[in-house]
Parts: structure tokens; sequence; C-alpha cells
């Protein structure tokens, strides 16, 4: 045994006692995984990254519409697609390269970079008093913040395998709650001079900032989450690997240090090693379907809030931005709900790609109908369309989940913050398209309320469920493949 790696062993498990990456998978092996503190970690962190994403739903119609750059009315939606977009850009051209940082220097560095990234982008964001400077603001925002690909691989490092579906779904559910709840705190605090005068009076800086209060919130929040990552636990060994003639010579179980005690031999490892991660068609093919579903959401998302608040003459629910925070709230609560309590026993019962299909299949005629809830009115009109929202995200983060477990899945720890990389920068360059394509389209079916063939709104759900269906079937064989020992089904 080498004696600067300072191997100890334990119950037939060997270990560095320096190395933060062993003290994790020491605590795997010993069961001692399934904290709360390691799922509480993954919420609050997911969490401060999902917030801001979303936040601005709500009001950046209105946003927009202050800055006068939009000659007509039916102009707004397209810019504000551009605004959501940039972020998107950002993380497109800077993903991969912080998921192969992660993998050199861990997770917890990227983690930290990326709060602090969050707190500054995200206040100037809402400080922005023209339009190009929240497009920068929000291009930055995406480009320094490349913490999400580091937390699917650590979702699944810092658990045993087969837990590693409570991780990940704590992940998504975290993901899915902030892209619920950040719109509901845009939609309940922005403007708040004008909807709560008491509190916040007249030509105040809240009254000058009229979209700063919600952003302001987020960047409070994420500095609190910054402070709590000094007790967050790094998963990356810190340590090379042990050859074949050492690894013989202390009883062929050192592989512990990279596996966790799956005794994977030498040959193999090595071979996983130098392995072309984009030559790994069961980590590629589960990420294009990730990202066909990603764009469907992300311009869904956009489209709802913007359809929401949008003219009942335009096809729209003429919802204030409180209405759609009260939708996406109760939204929120469902999908806590679903992806903590119910969303494992499922996985296990379907498996996470059969569990997909079902969703994905589910969720067309589901998205289809939302023209027609809009016809409704007073209660019903309520009652309905937040049980479609509720059905719809649950559905949507049931499909991201099972994508996630095949990813994390297809690799083993030293490429995993590379693989998530990968999928986050495909994932980005995909949501850059939909924000501005769910906006132009929207803006355009607007237009042509009169039309013979799906007219207005019609035509924008009809869209967004050929993407949907595409993503259907790019669920089937023989495009994704599944890495052995995988559950299908």
């Amino acid at each position: 045994m080498r004696e600067e790696l300072l191997l100890k062993k334990e119950n037939d498990y060997y270990y560095d006692e320096k190395c933060p990456g062993c003290k994790v998978e020491r605590a795997k092996h010993m069961k001692k995984d399934m904290s709360l503190r390691n799922l509480f970690n993954i919420w609050i962190v997911v969490l401060c990254s999902a917030l801001p994403i979303s936040s601005l739903f709500p009001y950046l119609y209105f946003m927009v519409g202050d800055f006068h750059i939009a000659k007509r009315e039916e102009d707004i939606s397209g810019y504000a697609g551009y605004v959501g977009s940039a972020y998107m850009l950002g993380r497109a051209l800077t993903s991969l390269l912080w998921g192969i940082i992660a993998d050199r220097f861990g997770r917890k560095p990227v983690v930290v970079i990326g709060i602090v990234a969050t707190i500054i982008c995200n206040t100037l964001f809402g400080l922005s008093t023209s339009f190009w400077m929240a497009v920068i603001a929000r291009f930055f925002l995406g480009a320094l913040n490349g913490l999400l690909g580091p937390m699917k691989a650590y979702s699944s490092e810092i658990f045993r395998e087969e837990n590693q579906a409570i991780g990940l779904s704590t992940f998504s559910a975290s993901w899915g709650i902030g892209l619920v709840i950040g719109p509901a705190l845009g939609g309940y605090l922005a403007q708040p001079a004008v909807k709560y005068p008491n509190i916040f009076p007249k030509n105040s800086i809240w009254d000058k900032f009229p979209y700063f209060l919600p952003n302001f919130i987020i960047s409070i929040f994420s500095v609190l989450v910054l402070i709590s990552c000094i007790w967050f636990p790094e998963t990356l060994h810190n340590h090379p690997l042990i050859n074949q003639d050492e690894s013989t010579a202390d009883g062929g179980d050192a592989d512990a240090l990279e596996t966790g005690g799956t005794g994977l031999d030498e040959k193999e490892k090595t071979t996983q090693k130098d392995e072309n991660l984009f030559l790994n068609w069961p980590l590629m093919s589960s990420i294009i379907v990730y990202c066909v579903v990603s764009l469907q959401d992300v311009a869904y998302q956009e489209v709802f809030s913007l359809w929401a608040v949008s003219p009942r003459r335009l096809g729209g629910l003429d919802f204030t931005t409180d209405n759609v925070g009260d939708v996406l709230s109760i939204t929120g609560v469902g999908l806590i709900i679903f992806q903590l309590a119910l969303y494992p026993k499922f996985e296990r019962v379907f498996g996470p790609v059969g569990f997909a299909r079902i969703a994905g299949v589910i969720s067309i005629p589901l998205l289809q109908s939302y023209p027609f809830i809009a016809m409704l009115s007073g209660f019903t009109l309520y009652l309905l369309i937040n049980i479609a929202s509720i059905i719809k995200n649950l559905l949507q983060i049931s499909i991201v989940t099972g994508m996630f477990l095949l990813q994390n899945r297809a690799v083993e720890q030293h490429q995993r913050g590379a693989a998530n990389g990968i999928s986050m920068t495909l994932m980005s360059v995909f949501k850059t398209i939909g924000p501005a394509a769910g906006g132009a389209i929207l803006a355009w079916s607007q237009k042509r309320l009169d039309a013979s063939f799906l007219p207005g709104v019609h035509m924008l759900f009809f869209i967004l469920n050929v993407v949907m269906g595409l993503g259907v079937l790019l669920l089937c064989t023989p495009f994704l493949s599944i890495r052995k020992n995988t559950p299908t089904s």
C-alpha cells in the first residue's frame, strides 16, 4: 500500500481519511447517506439557481412595456422572449467549462461561484432601467452560474445507488418548485408601490425600480444559501487512481476509493476514464431527449405567464400578476408532494423511461385543452387552470427526472461533472431558443385570431405539442439507449 494515500481499512472497505470523497463513500458504505442534511443541501442550492430563471415571467410583459422598446402591444411578447433567452445563451456558452472545472477542482467551488454570481447579477437585473441592461444582466447570470450540472452529479454521488432516485427527485422537485415559486414571487412582489402603497411609499426605491423587490428577496435568500455552503460536503475524490499492482497488493479492494465499493477492475476503470463522452450513446441519447423536452418546457413556462396576463381579446386569461402567482404557488405545493412522496414509487414500478413515456403521452391532450379552458370564466376557470397547471408540471418534471437518472447512471464519477456539463450546455442551447420562439409564436398567434386553421392560441399550444410529440418518439427504442442494469419499465 502506498504510504502517501494513508489508506485505512474498515469492514473490508479502504478509504483515505484526508479525501472528502472517501468520507462520503464511507458514509454510503455504512448506509448513513440518507440524511436530511444532504437532501436539504440539494434542495436549497438548486432552488437558489432556479428562482431567478423564472421569477421574471409574470412581470416581464409589463417590464418590457415600461422600457418602451416595443412599438405595438403585440410586439411586447417577442421582446420579452429575448430577455428570457439571454440567460440560456450565457449558460449554453459556459456549462461544459463549469462541468470540467467541477471534475478537476470539486463540486463545491463551482457551487459557491454560481451562488455569488446569482447574488450580483440577479440584483443588477432588478435595477435595470433599459431593455439592453436587462438582457446583459441576464446573460451574465447564465454565463457565471454553472452550478446546476455539478449539482446533478452531486445529487447522485451523495447517495447509494438504490437511493439515487430520491436524490435526483429532490433535485427535480427543487428545480420544479423554483420554476413555480419564482413566478409566484415575481407576481406578488413586482410593482409593490402600486399593490402595497402603505408599505412601499410612492417615490421610494421600490417605486423607482418597480421590479427590484422580487429580485432583492431572491438575492437575500442566495446569501443565506452561500453561508450554508460552509457545511456542504464535497463528493469528488482528491487522490490518484491506484494501479493494478497496488490494488492487488492491497487485496483488490482499493478501488473502493473511486467507486464506493463497486469492485470495478482496473481494465474497466481505465476504459471509463478514457471514454469519449460524445460516443457514449446511452448518455447522449438521454441528453437529446432531455433537450427536446426542455425546449418545450421553457417555452411553456415563458408563454404560460405571458398568455395568462394577455387580454381576453387576444385569447388570454386577462389575469393580474397576483392571479398568476396564485396558480403557480398552488402548482408548487403539488410538485413538492408528488416529487418527494410519489415519484420514487412510480419510478420503481414503471422505471424512469416507462414513466417518462406515460407522462409525455398524457401531457399532449392536456396542453391542447388550454385554449378551451380560456373560454370559461369565474371560479370554473380558476379551478380548471389550476388543475391543468399542476398536472402539466407533474408530468413534465417526471420526464426530466427520468432523464437525470439515465444520464448519471451512464458514466462514472470522474466524468460525471463533464457529462452533466454537456447536458447543461446542449439543454441551454435549446432553452435559448425556447423563450424567444415561444414569445414570437405567442405574438404571431395573437395576430391570427380569425384564421380558419387553429386560430389564435390554439396554434401556440399545437406547436408546443408537436415538440412534446417528438420527445415521446425519442423516448422509444431504438433511439433511446439504456445502459445495462438501468431499469426501463
